[in-house]
């Protein structure tokens, strides 16, 4: 080998290594996410997640949606770290948990510990998401459905939805089921799994063709939906209305399709 071809081949070994090395160092632990979050955090932020109805109490740092996603691309997919993170018990830091937590690894003890775990709502929510993409989906949502606990009615409802639009949905026959129970249980139900419950039943009525005209015949059965959003704006989606709105961009979009194919 010449001395520029020496020389050459040192120099890639080197960027290689450094590039190497430096992906190594760029990966995030426990500690440093902690720590990058509360120095992200903002009062008002924490301000606004006590006005949607707590938080506080898991120890919120009052960080944004919009770093929390940063972060999340920052991570990637760690399970391992996830695991770490939802250790600590932090709002914030258990959503991140969720986000970048390996759906392949997620088993069904797993799933009902942190569900279990969970402590806000809002967590129950992005976990319903990361169960959504594991082979335990089903199961989980069966389970979380028929709990009286109001995280794993909000994470089992979710996660109903989250499943009427992946690939393998629930049966039409286990949907039917399921409106029957919201039909005969929503207005009984605790607080944010009323929320969760009349988002189920839009989907169903949205996403299930064949059971479009019962949903919607219940939700009219059904009338308006309380649910207490704390000191906000948020309202409760009238589940008829919305039903009709997304029966109504399908046919629109099928319309279309088919002026194309004339």
């Amino acid at each position: 080998m010449t001395t520029k071809a020496t020389t050459a081949a040192k120099k890639t070994t080197k960027k290689t290594t450094t590039t190497s090395s430096s992906k190594a160092r760029a990966r995030l632990t426990a500690p440093e996410v902690l720590a990058r979050l509360e120095k992200l955090g903002k009062p008002q932020t924490l301000k606004t997640y006590a006005r949607h109805a707590g938080g506080l109490d898991l120890g919120a740092f009052g960080v944004s949606f919009a770093d929390i996603g940063k972060i999340r691309k920052e991570i990637g997919r760690d399970h391992d770290l996830a695991l770490a993170l939802w250790a600590s018990g932090r709002l914030e830091v258990r959503i991140i948990a969720t986000m970048v937590a390996d759906p392949a690894q997620v088993t069904a003890a797993l799933a009902d510990r942190w569900v279990g775990e969970a402590g806000h709502w809002a967590v129950g929510n992005y976990l319903a998401d990361l169960v959504a993409r594991s082979e335990v989906a089903d199961e989980a949502m069966k389970r979380w459905m028929r709990s009286r606990a109001e995280i794993e009615q909000v994470a089992g409802y979710g996660l109903l939805g989250s499943l009427l639009v992946g690939r393998t949905p629930p049966s039409e026959a286990l949907c039917a089921k399921v409106l029957e129970t919201i039909e005969r249980e929503i207005h009984g139900a605790p607080n944010r799994a009323r929320y969760a419950m009349n988002g189920a039943l839009i989907a169903i009525g949205g996403y299930v063709p064949a059971l479009r005209a019962r949903a919607l015949a219940a939700a009219r059965r059904i009338g308006k939906v309380e649910v207490d959003h704390g000191d906000t704006d948020c309202k409760t989606p009238d589940a008829a209305e919305y039903i009709e709105k997304m029966a109504a961009r399908q046919a629109q979009k099928t319309g279309k399709k088919a002026g194309k194919g004339a």
